[in-house]
C-alpha cells in the first residue's frame, strides 16, 4: 500500500466528513470524491479502504487510540488494521505521532466490553446473544469483520455463466462459479463494471449470491403473475423475470420514485418484456385493489435493518438502534398484511429480509400468521428441493429459509415461504 502525507491528509478528511454518520458511508464517500476530482483512482481507493477498514472495526480502534481524532484515528487505522508499519509512516506523520503509532502496539483488547472485542453496538450483542447464543455471536462478529466478495448474476437471458466466467478470467479477474446460485460469478477483485461490455449490454448483474437463492425460493414460473412488492431498484425483479423466462406477468411495486427511476435503465439493459413498474403512494395504494387475489407469488422482501450485509455496510452497526429495529418490526408487519391480499388462493407469499434479528425475522412472521390464519408456513428445505436448488443447501434448512456470511459465505438472508389456503 502507498502511502505519503498527502494521502493522510485526504483520508483524515474523509472520516472528518464520516463524523456522526448522519448518512450511508457509501454515499458519503461519493460525495466526497465528488468534492475531490484531483484525487486519482488508487488514491480513492486507498481512501475508501482506510474509511472501511475504521468503520469494520470502529469500537475496538477508537479504544486503543483513545480518542475521537480524526488524524489519530487514520493513523491508528493503519497500523492496527492494515499493516501499515510506523516506520512508513515516519516521513510523513510528526516524531510525537510516530511514537504514539509505537505505542498503539502494545495496547490489547483482553480488558475491553464485549462489544468492544467484538466491534459490535452493545445492543447488538445483547440481542444476537439472547437468540442465537455466545458462540453464534462470535461467529457473526468474526464474518462481519470481512470485506464481501463482488458477486454477480448472470442474465440467462443474454448470456451462459461458462462464457462469463472465461471472458472475465481472459480478462487478468479471478472469476469463479459461485458455490450454490447457478447463475452466480465470484470476483475476488472489485473492478469498476459499469462501463464493462457484460455490464452494458445486460448479461451480467450485481447481486450477491444470496439474493439470487432467494429469487429462486421465491420459484416462479413460465406464464404466472408475480409481483415485487417493495422492488426498490429492481435486482430481485430482474432476477425473477430471468427466471420466467419474459413470461407472463411481473410487477414491481415501490412507494420511491426515486428507486424506480433508478430500476429503468436496468430494465432495458435486461431484455425483459414482462416486467410492469408501478409507483405507490402507500403499500395500502388503492390501485392495488383491482389486483387482489390474482397472484400466484408474492415476494416480499421488506424493508429491514439491513445487518445481514455489515461485509459491505458497516456503517449500518453503527447507525441503527434498537427503537429504529422495533420500528421497523411494526412496519414489516404492516405491509405483510397490505401485500397478501394480492395471493390467490394456493398461491405463496414470500416474505424476506437481509437481518439477523428475530425480532424482525421469526417475529414479524408469527405475527402475521396469527393475524392471518388463511396463510401457512411451508417449511424452507422441501420448497427448495421442490425449486431444485442447492440440495447441500437444502438438507440443513428448517423451517425458515436462513444464510449467514459465517456459513455460506453470502449476505445474511431470511426468508419464510406462506401459502394461502387453496378453499
Amino acid at each position: 500500500m502507498l502511502i505519503n502525507k498527502f494521502l493522510i491528509g485526504e483520508t483524515t478528511a474523509a472520516f472528518e466528513s464520516l463524523a456522526g454518520l448522519a448518512h450511508p458511508a457509501d454515499a458519503s464517500l461519493r460525495h466526497f470524491f465528488r468534492e475531490r476530482a484531483k484525487l486519482g483512482q488508487r488514491d480513492r481507493e486507498f481512501v475508501a479502504e482506510t474509511v472501511y477498514a475504521w468503520l469494520r472495526h470502529k469500537r475496538s480502534i477508537e479504544y486503543i487510540a483513545g480518542t475521537q481524532d480524526a488524524n489519530s484515528l487514520v493513523i491508528a487505522t493503519l497500523v492496527t488494521n492494515l499493516g501499515i508499519g510506523v516506520r512508513q509512516l515516519d516521513a510523513y506523520v510528526t516524531r510525537r505521532e510516530a511514537e504514539w503509532a509505537e505505542h498503539l502496539k502494545s495496547r490489547t483488547l483482553d480488558d475491553a466490553p464485549p462489544g468492544v472485542r467484538l466491534d459490535l453496538p452493545d445492543w447488538l450483542v445483547e440481542r444476537i446473544e439472547r437468540s442465537a447464543g455466545e458462540e453464534a455471536l462470535q461467529e457473526f462478529a468474526r464474518a462481519m469483520q470481512r470485506p464481501a466478495p463482488l458477486d454477480l448474476r448472470v442474465n440467462s437471458l443474454r448470456a451462459e455463466r461458462d462464457e462469463v466466467i472465461a471472458r472475465l478470467q481472459a480478462e487478468g479477474l479471478k472469476a469463479s462459479a459461485t458455490p450454490y446460485s447457478p447463475l452466480g460469478v465470484r470476483l475476488l477483485e472489485k473492478p469498476a463494471l459499469n462501463k464493462h461490455p457484460l455490464f452494458t449490454s445486460g448479461a451480467v448483474e450485481v447481486q450477491d449470491e444470496g439474493s439470487q437463492l432467494l429469487c429462486m425460493l421465491v420459484g416462479p414460473k413460465r406464464g404466472e403473475m408475480v409481483a415485487d412488492f417493495c422492488a426498490g431498484a429492481g435486482g430481485k425483479t430482474l432476477a425473477l423475470g430471468a427466471l420466467m423466462r419474459s413470461t407472463g406477468r411481473l410487477y414491481a411495486f415501490d412507494t420511491s420514485a426515486k428507486r424506480l427511476a433508478q430500476f429503468g435503465p436496468r430494465l432495458k439493459r435486461s431484455g425483459l418484456s414482462n416486467v410492469h413498474a408501478q409507483l405507490i403512494a402507500t403499500e395500502s395504494d388503492p390501485k392495488l385493489k383491482r389486483l387482489a387475489g390474482k397472484f400466484d407469488r408474492v415476494l416480499v422482501d421488506a424493508p429491514c435493518s439491513g445487518l445481514g450485509t455489515l461485509r459491505r455496510n458497516p456503517d449500518l452497526k453503527w447507525r441503527q438502534s434498537p427503537l429504529a429495529v422495533d420500528q421497523m418490526h411494526a412496519k414489516q408487519v404492516a405491509i405483510l398484511g397490505a401485500a397478501c391480499k394480492l395471493v390467490k388462493p394456493g398461491g405463496h407469499l414470500i416474505y424476506a429480509t437481509c437481518s439477523v434479528l428475530t425480532e424482525e425475522n421469526q417475529d414479524s412472521v408469527t405475527e402475521f400468521l396469527a393475524a392471518r390464519t388463511d396463510f401457512r408456513m411451508l417449511p424452507a428445505g422441501p420448497v427448495m428441493v421442490a425449486q431444485k436448488m442447492a440440495p447441500e443447501l437444502a438438507s440443513d434448512m428448517g423451517e425458515y429459509f436462513v444464510l449467514s456470511p459465517q456459513r455460506d459465505g453470502t449476505d445474511g438472508f431470511f426468508a419464510a415461504v406462506l401459502e394461502r389456503n387453496a378453499a
